[in-house]
């Protein structure tokens, strides 16, 4: 019988960062099921699912509490085995959700907010900036990956970003996904 768990990590990037905390999974019989990475202004940050026989996952908690993946903050939290849509929700639907635009402070606040006010949950979100082809000027964007509730009103969800998309001035695109 196994265990799932997710780890997050945390530290100054170096090269491998990722191979120490592969290496204390492995060493205690456990299996990397996924994970999102990334280095973010120097530092190294993700977060990973992982399966554990249930009798070593003390030991695996231990070793990674001890520093067996040195040089990073690793906190361990009990995970489920297969997360699907929205938690006791049968039916969720996916959208994805694209949105690009001239940066400043407060847009993903603004996107959101209105997410969450249609009862949205946000299960992948991915952003940055870059320069303007033309202009040099600095843009935003960004996509996530929403679940939706079957009895949510997804019209009146793709209202409500239209209309913010405006006061922001940026491009907001909600799309189905399908075979989600």
């Amino acid at each position: 019988m196994s265990t799932t768990l997710i780890l997050t990590v945390i530290g100054n990037d170096r090269p491998g960062l990722v191979e120490s905390i592969a290496a204390v999974v492995a060493a205690h019989g456990g299996n990397w099921l996924e994970s999102r990475m990334a280095r973010l202004g120097g530092q190294f940050a993700g977060i990973v699912r992982i399966e554990v026989p249930r009798e070593r996952e003390v030991a695996l908690r231990d070793a990674l509490r001890a520093g067996a993946a040195r040089g990073l903050s690793v906190t361990v939290a009990a995970g489920e085995a297969t997360p699907v849509g929205l938690p006791g929700e049968a039916g969720t639907l996916r959208a994805r959700l694209e949105l690009v635009g001239q940066d400043r402070p407060g847009i993903v606040r603004q996107v959101t907010a209105v997410l969450a006010a249609h009862g949205a949950n946000v299960e992948d979100f991915v952003s940055g900036t870059e320069s303007a082809p033309m202009s040099g000027d600095r843009l935003f964007r960004a996509t996530a990956l929403v679940a939706l509730a079957p009895r949510a009103d997804h019209a009146a969800l793709r209202r409500a970003l239209e209309e913010i998309a405006g006061d922001l001035m940026v491009d907001v695109d909600l799309r189905p996904v399908e075979g989600a």
